[in-house]
């Protein structure tokens, strides 16, 4: 059997494994998921020394090929492992997702009619360089009743297999089904492939990662995909806005993680406040090491802004690099310009007026939209959902932050009395 058989071999066999296990892990109480998650919160940080032996493995083999963003998300040390375990313990916190009762009504021959949530069965999530994608998706996905099957890249590699290895072990004490959690165990491309055609198995795709992996998830995928693609957020500077809530979340949106998709890649100004609010804001970014790009009026305010052009206005920089363009027209071209280039991530509005703000927020196409706050709040556990897989960009199924409610789906109960229908 040649190499690329004895994946397609291998894959084929996790799937089958995770759809046989789907049912038994669909109909685990609230208790017995509970246990598993609290268990394995305790499992990882007693072994957090070896996560960080393994993540320390991938660092050194990937440190040439990655940028400082890249580096970042890779990156695990003691606070980063405690904040793993924090999630799945406030997974384990959450309200079950799975029996819940969404609609109950009775129709006038007598039948009486449920929705019901339920889990949507098999899971495969596909991710690049951030290790604690296996944990969240692990614990997302088991509370919300699913199995799951992870692919991650070459980058996380050691330090996600780690991870999976020590969650399965409690998995394993508490009875879980072996196909429960599964990580698919090569780099190789073509495991992808297969695992993108398996729609006998497999319910639906989470890809996460950079635009090459969405694209080539949405061409080749056989099974429904929720998409997580580019964040490319806007912070837009309205003439009403207080100039220090501009600067600190404006610094803060830009530069507490400039490699996350929460992170604000463009800056739009009102040129009511660009000589009131642009000074500081700018120096504030260059004191923190980010390069500033801007329009013509833009770089009036600072010789040191770079030119920016038409590329940089649908660019997602992942790292210490900042667009910055005047609005002329108020918060109608703010809106037009975010609609054209942003990708329905976050964007965020400084305002203090009112009306102003309402419009912003009922006109933006996002999926998350702020008003007076930073865009790194784009997150699950931000939003009180304990964790994410992603931050779907999608419209159907899922939209935004994806933590246990939008991994489920629905079905309906009809209880009769023997009616037959005319």
């Amino acid at each position: 059997m040649n190499k690329l058989k004895k994946i397609e071999k291998e894959v084929l066999e996790i799937g089958a494994k995770a759809k046989e296990a789907s049912l038994k892990v669909s109909l685990l109480s609230t208790k017995e998921k509970n246990d598993v998650l609290y268990d394995a919160a305790e499992n990882i940080k007693r072994n957090k020394d070896s996560i960080i032996k393994e993540n320390s493995k991938d660092i050194k083999e990937h440190k040439n090929k990655l940028n400082s963003a890249l580096l970042d998300r890779l990156m695990l040390d003691s606070t980063r492992i405690e904040n793993i375990c924090q999630g799945l313990c406030d997974i384990a916190m959450l309200e079950d997702p799975i029996g819940k009762i969404l609609g109950d009504w009775k129709r006038p021959n007598g039948l009486r009619i449920q929705k019901v949530s339920i889990p949507l069965g098999v899971i495969g999530v596909i991710y690049e360089s951030r290790p604690n994608v296996a944990a969240d998706a692990a614990g997302l996905c088991l509370k919300s009743g699913n199995t799951l099957i992870l692919r991650g890249g070459s980058e996380s590699y050691n330090s996600s297999s780690k991870i999976v290895e020590i969650i399965k072990l409690s998995m394993n004490k508490h009875g879980l089904p072996e196909g429960a959690l599964q990580n698919i165990p090569t780099t190789e491309r073509s495991a992808v492939g297969t695992l993108l055609k398996m729609d006998q198995f497999v319910d639906v795709i989470i890809p996460r990662g950079g635009r090459s992996l969405i694209d080539r998830v949405s061409e080749e995928s056989r099974v429904h995909v929720i998409k997580h693609l580019d964040g490319i957020c806007h912070t837009y500077i309205h003439k009403s806005s207080d100039p220090k809530i501009c600067e600190k979340v404006t610094v803060n949106a830009k530069m507490r993680r400039p490699g996350i998709c929460g992170a604000t890649e463009t800056i739009l100004c009102d040129k009511e406040v660009l000589k009131s609010h642009l000074p500081k804001l700018i120096q504030s970014l260059k004191n923190l090491g980010c390069e500033v790009r801007g329009d013509k009026e833009i770089k009036k305010i600072d010789s040191h802004v770079i030119d920016a052009n038409t590329e940089d206005w649908s660019t997602e920089y992942l790292d210490k690099i900042v667009s910055i363009k005047t609005m002329d027209n108020g918060v109608d071209e703010a809106v037009k310009h975010i609609n054209k280039y942003g990708s329905g991530h976050t964007d965020a509005i400084i305002s203090e007026d009112e009306k102003v703000t309402d419009y912003f927020l009922d006109n933006i196409d996002s999926g998350i939209v702020m008003h007076n706050t930073s865009t790194q709040f784009a997150d699950g556990g931000e939003f009180g959902m304990g964790a994410e897989i992603g931050i779907s960009t999608s419209k159907v199924h899922a939209r935004g932050p994806v933590g246990v409610a939008q991994l489920t789906s629905f079905k309906y109960k009809v209880r009769g009395k023997g009616q037959v229908r005319p």
